[in-house]
């Protein structure tokens, strides 16, 4: 390993927060977005991880740094690798964030981790997130980035793994530039990767990168669209990127309180790998 995070470390522990009420836009924005017939007014519960359009940071213009992302240095550390992506997170459901109400986002850095992969030197970053609302808090979110360094000449592609299960739920989703760009706007995200083509080529990306959280949202989308079973907990691990033009095909197996999940591409290489803990009756 080259790389010393000693310098990092001053960073963990370092907390932002964000406060507002949560408006109807955003959720009918989002639901239009995911082919989605309902309306949202106040009163009406978030459903799981649609808080992602809520109280995220806004960075102005002349912060942002070449790749679309905000500086590093505030509360993000200046990791040195220039490849930032997500790479996994958590989830535990408390309680409903409900449209018109108040509510808070807390963010901690959590930890700092170097480790050797085999593209090359990685760091891991742990997010912490809490969401409150009036009535205490509502979820819980632990959230894993990666940084890498740009890819080696002529590094040959990760082997494509295929999900080990026969989905009984299945759906396939066509992707296309408009509603990555729909998706990016929600969020607030800049990052050129899921907009700017040239970029991703010269980044070494074959096209336009579908967001890691959009691959998530259309997971726990899949069991809302097969059950009304509220969510408790939900987690996700990327496998591997998915590029335009290729579809998300979500998949589920349900097993008793619980729904295995994955995605695919077009050619069945499994791209994330998921799960959702359902209310018990």
């Amino acid at each position: 390993m080259t790389l010393d995070i000693a310098n990092l470390r001053p960073w963990l522990g370092r907390q932002e927060s964000a406060g507002d009420t949560l408006a109807a836009f955003q959720a009918n924005a989002l639901a239009a977005t995911l082919d989605r017939d309902e309306k949202y007014a106040r009163g009406d519960p978030l459903p799981p991880l649609w808080h992602w359009m809520y109280l995220n940071e806004l960075p102005k213009t002349s912060e942002l740094a070449d790749n679309g992302h905000g500086k590093l240095g505030g509360f993000m550390p200046p990791v040195a690798l220039p490849r930032r992506m997500w790479a996994g997170g958590r989830f535990t459901f408390g309680r409903p964030l409900r449209i018109g109400q108040a509510a808070r986002r807390v963010s901690t850095v959590a930890d700092l981790t170097a480790k050797e992969g085999d593209s090359g030197e990685l760091i891991f970053l742990l997010l912490r997130h809490e969401f409150s609302g009036p009535d205490g808090t509502a979820v819980t979110e632990e959230q894993d980035i990666v940084y890498r360094a740009p890819p080696r000449t002529g590094e040959p592609p990760g082997r494509a793994r295929r999900a080990a299960d026969k989905p009984v739920w299945r759906r396939e989703i066509a992707l296309n530039e408009v509603l990555l760009f729909r998706y990016s706007a929600l969020i607030f995200n800049a990052h050129r990767i899921h907009y700017d083509e040239p970029f991703c080529r010269r980044e070494g990306y074959p096209g336009l990168v579908v967001h890691g959280p959009l691959l998530a949202t259309l997971l726990a989308d899949l069991v809302r669209r097969n059950t009304g079973t509220p969510m408790t907990a939900f987690r996700y691990r990327a496998v591997q990127p998915l590029f335009l033009p290729s579809p998300c095909i979500a998949c589920g197996v349900p097993k008793g309180s619980t729904v295995a999940l994955w995605a695919e591409d077009e050619n069945g290489a499994l791209i994330m790998e998921a799960q959702a803990e359902l209310s018990r009756p």
